[in-house]
């Protein structure tokens, strides 16, 4: 598994962390492509390298022609969010990181989450960073998120509801339960949108284990200057997969359900997937008094069990949980890109003993290009083998098969 772990010295903030990743090698391309589909106000997304008290690193911007004419809701955001086509998982977390901070927001106002009006928030640098963000996160395959102690500055910053103490209510509310460090910075340094990034993200892709080998390192600048320390905050990209020959050890859930819709079984199996499963499957399953049934299975490190498990009691109609330890054998992964008529597609190479031994062309970027081409879907995957044999992909007696 990947686990991304963030460190900060000078803060944390929605464009600082899409700076990070942008550092760790997120294609920028890929992101701003995802992010056209949201449909919002024309932007310009920069990366540029830059260096603070003698780091180098990548700072981002996002430039905007014209903002939106009024605060946007919870709902406006949502429903843009689920009109685009932007992948699954990148899509459910960053519904979830608005919906966090939809709730901080009503916390301190004393109203409801659909009835706060995102202002800074809702507006379009706002979006690019936070769906940017998940959209990196998902392109580097990380499967879990580990946050150190968050530096915070002091004085007052000026919002739309007019002067507040630094940090903002809605990041102080956010940080509640979060190791947090005073530092003596008159700034704002931790915002609303990088509060809400990183422990929505560090709630739904938990890592129990701090260890595993450095793969890479990216540096991230805010904007603002600080007087005593860079203004970076830092992603290390960590591999957890050090099982020998590509082994190591998961656990297996099992629960039966013959009492929930299909809806229900369907939501509870795409908030484990968000919240970090390997895999959840399901199964018919002929239950006691001849009721028809669910088994659903999910696969999972050990580390993240007590977290799953408290989800399937949470989402699911379950009154109880099979359990147990298993051995796998899994391939080293890679995304590598083939183009189409159709557009571009990301393939999924596989790779055991560093022998490519599997390609796939990715579901995701097959039905992107379907529904933005108007082709069936197995033309564009058909296109994408092609292109795949074409380049040599399919050599050497290399399976490619349906992802």
């Amino acid at each position: 598994m990947k686990v991304l772990r963030f460190d900060s010295v000078g803060g944390a903030s929605g464009d600082m962390i899409l700076a990070c990743l942008a550092d760790l090698g997120a294609d920028m391309e890929e992101i701003v492509r995802r992010l056209r589909s949201l449909g919002i106000e024309p932007f310009r997304l920069q990366v540029e390298k830059c260096s603070d008290h003698g780091l180098a690193g990548s700072r981002v911007r996002v430039e905007v022609e014209r903002q939106a004419a009024s605060a946007r809701t919870l709902p406006d955001i949502l429903s843009i969010i689920e009109s685009s086509s932007i992948p699954d998982k990148a899509r459910e977390l960053g519904g979830q990181v608005f919906r966090r901070l939809a709730e901080a927001e009503a916390r301190v106002h004393g109203t409801s989450p659909d009835k706060v009006h995102f202002h800074e928030v809702g507006a379009v640098d706002s979006i690019v960073d936070v769906i940017g963000a998940c959209c990196g996160l998902e392109l580097l395959g990380v499967g879990g998120v580990q946050v150190g102690a968050l530096p915070l500055g002091h004085g007052v910053i000026e919002s739309h509801h007019g002067i507040y103490p630094s940090p903002a209510p809605a990041t102080v509310e956010l940080l509640k339960g979060s190791p947090v460090v005073c530092v003596d910075e008159p700034f704002e340094t931790v915002t609303p949108t990088g509060a809400a990034l990183l422990t929505t993200w560090k709630e739904l892709l938990p890592c129990a284990s701090a260890g595993g080998r450095i793969k890479a390192v990216g540096c991230g600048f805010g904007h603002r200057r600080l007087k005593s320390r860079p203004n970076l905050l830092r992603a290390t990209l960590l591999d957890q997969d050090d099982g020998a020959g590509g082994e190591d050890e998961c656990m297996v859930l099992e629960f039966n359900v013959d009492d929930a819709t299909p809806e229900i079984v369907g939501a509870a199996a795409s908030r484990l997937m968000a919240a970090g499963a390997l895999d959840v499957f399901t199964i018919p399953a002929q239950m006691k008094k001849q009721r028809p049934g669910t088994l659903v299975t999910v696969v999972c490190r050990v580390g993240d069990r007590d977290a799953l498990v408290d989800l399937i009691f949470a989402e699911s109609t379950t009154f109880g949980i099979r359990e147990q330890i298993c051995r796998r054998a899994t391939l080293d992964r890679r995304h590598e890109y083939v183009d189409t008529p159709y557009g571009r597609v990301r393939v999924k190479i596989g790779s055991w003993k560093g022998k490519d031994v599997t390609r796939s062309p990715e579901y995701e970027d097959c039905l992107d290009c379907s529904r933005r081409s108007g082709v069936p879907l197995k033309a564009v995957y058909e296109a994408a083998v092609r292109a795949l044999c074409g380049s040599g992909g399919a050599a050497s007696g290399q399976s490619v098969c349906s992802s």
